[in-house]
Formats: structure tokens, C-alpha cells, sequence
């Protein structure tokens, strides 16, 4: 009975090398293909190989899936080697996305030109944003991926968590918290809510955070400080577009031209208003300035209209 587990075991052990040594060949493989892809002279003989790499790629995903199930099992004590092996397959899909993106937009085709030169401006400018934010969240998903394998390889202590965990934990918080704020800038993006030039504003803050987070890990303590220079409030914006409003209208762009001769204008302006100003308060100090009638005068004058009256009679 004592056998029994030993041999399991042993049967296990077995399998996980014939696995990695397939691994290994796999990305011999990959790599020899990788480089007939961009050594290829024609066009059929790129699109012949990107297939074959693609097929190989798909092997190393399978192995990749098995490699994880393996680190996730608590039968296995020493999971480092099997990490380094899922780690070895990640990056070799990082490669073939790369092949895959230049193989889609074929910028150098007559046809990816012909379609650049249709598309409207504003349509291509809203196409630039969705690319980075969907290449951002494509990278933040793969590294939470990264995070949930290293927690499973990581040995569990009992009554206490382990401090390594507690830090992926709270990187794959963070990441969802990025992504769901990418995911909606997309949306608004998309419902021509907001610019693409000013989510374009926060392209680097957001690439940075996804290069340095596990480095600089408390720069990066509250997800929503990099959205904060955004020069609207995702929140509100989300509302709106909820309730079906339109984004606000744009003040007009004025030239340089238009600029300096409306401030003409209005310094003509002002100094006509100035004049007629300086006008009225001469005039009230003008007559201000004339002599008042002393009391004598006054009293002679009453004098003199009450002894013509009495002449009268």
C-alpha cells in the first residue's frame, strides 16, 4: 500500500519531464521559425511561415496550461523549476503577439495604405487610443496572470499569510482597478464623449505604470492618481454618457490673425469709452467751478423785484 503514492509520485515526476523536455524542443522550434518569418523574401513564404509558428505557439500554450496545473497542485513541493518553464512559454507569446499585430495592419501593404488614406482623421486618431489602451490591458491581464502563478508557487504558511502574497494580492487589485479605468476610457473614446488627444495626455503615466509597478511598487499606492490628469472626470463623463448627453461643444479655435484683431478692437473700443469718460467729468468740474451768488447779491436782488413790484401798483 506504501507503494502505491511513491509510485503515483514517481509516475508524476515522469510526466512533468517528458513535458519539459517537449517545452524545450518547442521553443527551438519557435525560435528557428520566429526567424525564417522575418528572413522571408516573398510575401507566401512570410504568410507560410507565420502559420507554422502560429501551430507551434499553440503547443507551447498547451504545455503552458499543464505547467500551471502542476503549480497549482499542492502535491508538488518545488514548483520553481516548473515557474521558469511557464515564464520561458509567456515570453515566446509575448513574440508571437508581436508577429501577429504586424501580420494584421500590414502598414506596408497597398491595402493597409489604401485603408489609412480612407479613414477619417478623427476616426484614426480614436484608433490610435484603443490600440495603446488595448495593448496596456492585454499587458496588465498577462502580468496578473503572472501574479495568481507566482501566489500558487509560493510554499503557504499556516495562520499568517505570506508577505509575498499579500504584495501580489495587492498588484492584481491595482491592475483590475487600471483596467477597468482603461476599459472605460475606450468606451468613451468610443462614443466620441471625449478626445483621443486628451486621453493621449496620460499615454506615458499609464505605460510607465505598467513597466515599473512591481519596482517602484508604492509610487503606484492609488491607481486613480495617474487619472487625475486627465483633463475631465472619468466618473462624471461615464454618467453622462449613461443618461445619453453629448459631450459639451468646444469654444471655437481662434487665429492668431482673428486674436490680435479683436484685442484691436477692443482697445478701440475701451478708449472710446475712456473719452466719453474724461468728457463728462470735465464737463461736471467745469461747472462746478462757477461762482456761487454771495447773500448780498442775493438780498439786492430780492430788493430790487420787490420795488418794481411797487412801482407797478
Amino acid at each position: 500500500r506504501r507503494r502505491a503514492p511513491a509510485m503515483a509520485a514517481r509516475r508524476l515526476l515522469q510526466e512533468i519531464e517528458r513535458t519539459l523536455k517537449k517545452v524545450d524542443e518547442g521553443v527551438v522550434v519557435f525560435d528557428q521559425i520566429w526567424d525564417k518569418v522575418y528572413d522571408a523574401e516573398t510575401t507566401s513564404q512570410k504568410e507560410k511561415h507565420e502559420a507554422d509558428l502560429k501551430k507551434e505557439i499553440k503547443k507551447l500554450q498547451r504545455y503552458r496550461d499543464q505547467i500551471k496545473g502542476w503549480v497549482a497542485s499542492s502535491e508538488i513541493k518545488d514548483k520553481n523549476q516548473l515557474v521558469e518553464y511557464r515564464k520561458l512559454i509567456e515570453s515566446r507569446m509575448e513574440r508571437f503577439k508581436v508577429c501577429e499585430k504586424e501580420t494584421k495592419t500590414k502598414a506596408f501593404s497597398k491595402e493597409g495604405l489604401a485603408a489609412a488614406a480612407r479613414m477619417d482623421p478623427k476616426e484614426r486618431a480614436r484608433q490610435g487610443v484603443r490600440d495603446w489602451i488595448n495593448e496596456a490591458i492585454e499587458a496588465l491581464n498577462m502580468q496578473v496572470e503572472q501574479f495568481e502563478a507566482e501566489i500558487e508557487a509560493l510554499p503557504s504558511k499556516r495562520g499568517r499569510k505570506h508577505a509575498a502574497v499579500a504584495g501580489f494580492e495587492e498588484s492584481i487589485e491595482r491592475h483590475h482597478a487600471h483596467v477597468l479605468r482603461l476599459e472605460q476610457l475606450v468606451r468613451l473614446v468610443d462614443n466620441e464623449s471625449v478626445e483621443p488627444a486628451d486621453v493621449d495626455d496620460i499615454r506615458e503615466l499609464v505605460e510607465d505604470y505598467v513597466e515599473r509597478n512591481q519596482l517602484d511598487f508604492d509610487e503606484f499606492a492609488d491607481p486613480d492618481d495617474i487619472y487625475m490628469a486627465l483633463p475631465f472626470d472619468i466618473n462624471e463623463m461615464m454618467e453622462a454618457t449613461s443618461k445619453g448627453e453629448t459631450r459639451l461643444e468646444e469654444k471655437p479655435k481662434v487665429s492668431e490673425k482673428e486674436e490680435k484683431k479683436k484685442k484691436k478692437k477692443d482697445k478701440k473700443s475701451r478708449g472710446a469709452v475712456e473719452d466719453d469718460l474724461t468728457l463728462l467729468v470735465t464737463s461736471a468740474t467745469s461747472q462746478s467751478k462757477r461762482p456761487e451768488p454771495s447773500a448780498s447779491t442775493a438780498l439786492g436782488g430780492l430788493a430790487g423785484a420787490k420795488g418794481g413790484a411797487a412801482a407797478r401798483r
